[in-house]
């Protein structure tokens, strides 16, 4: 029977929710019934009224700040919001970097912090959460890849290196972690968060056959969806870009 709140009762850890698509995930997994946990960075405003906005819906919420690309910060971030939750069922690997420069203009700095951010710190954060996705009995970890991975944007190439290393990375965690812990993605094409488009995003929306660009709540929908779908998937990438990627 269909559930209106298919997650209550339990804990969902959004990376990295204080605003943007995290926010988003964050509310839409309330909704569904789940409490949430979550990081942010430097969005401490931002945090707090998330925090104001998950207690007007009555759902609890515990967050911390802290930089994952650190494995002691991701570990004891992890652990610090499952005692104050009681426990972790679902992690969404949020956190992101994004910026589009030339190939050779690339610096050092530049590509490693990109890999740091969209790379590494899924990788500690999922490592971090394994005792407590294992002890839950029925894990899922849900990390948030992109059409880059798939798509090689010249101007974006540590991006979607970044991002094409995360896809993959999820089919091997599937294989690693199962059966105990299912291991999915989510990959956004051209997301927007205001009416202004620049001239790049322009052009690709009206390469996007459905004729718009994506919402943060489009993804958020196709989060809440791999956090209660069926339990026999795993391993898979749902690319959610209204068509980008078949052209």
């Amino acid at each position: 029977m269909f559930s209106a709140q298919p997650l209550k009762g339990r804990v969902a850890l959004v990376a990295g929710a204080a605003r943007r698509i995290g926010r988003a995930i964050a509310l839409d997994l309330a909704r569904s019934g789940a409490a949430i946990a979550f990081t942010w960075l430097t969005a401490e405003a931002e945090a707090r009224s998330l925090e104001t906005e998950l207690a007007a819906l009555g759902v609890r919420s515990a967050s911390v700040q802290a930089d994952l690309r650190d494995p002691a910060a991701a570990t004891a971030a992890v652990d610090t919001l499952a005692a104050r939750l009681g426990r972790l069922d679902l992690l969404i690997n949020n956190v992101g970097r994004y910026e589009a420069v030339e190939f050779e203009r690339i610096t050092d700095a530049q590509w490693d912090a990109m890999l740091a951010t969209n790379l590494t710190a899924p990788f500690l954060l999922s490592r971090a959460a394994l005792p407590h996705l294992r002890h839950a009995g029925a894990g899922r970890i849900v990390n948030l890849s992109s059409v880059g991975a798939f798509r090689a944007f010249p101007t974006h190439a540590h991006y979607c290196a970044s991002k094409a290393g995360l896809t993959h990375l999820t089919r091997a965690m599937a294989r690693a972690l199962a059966p105990a812990i299912q291991v999915n993605a989510v990959a956004p094409g051209l997301i927007v968060f205001g009416s202004a488009l620049s001239p790049w995003e322009d052009k690709m929306r009206d390469r996007t056959p459905l004729q718009r660009a994506g919402t943060p709540q489009d993804i958020a929908s196709a989060v809440t969806f791999l956090a209660t779908c069926n339990p026999f998937l795993t391993g898979q990438t749902l690319v959610v870009d209204g068509g980008l990627s078949l052209i």
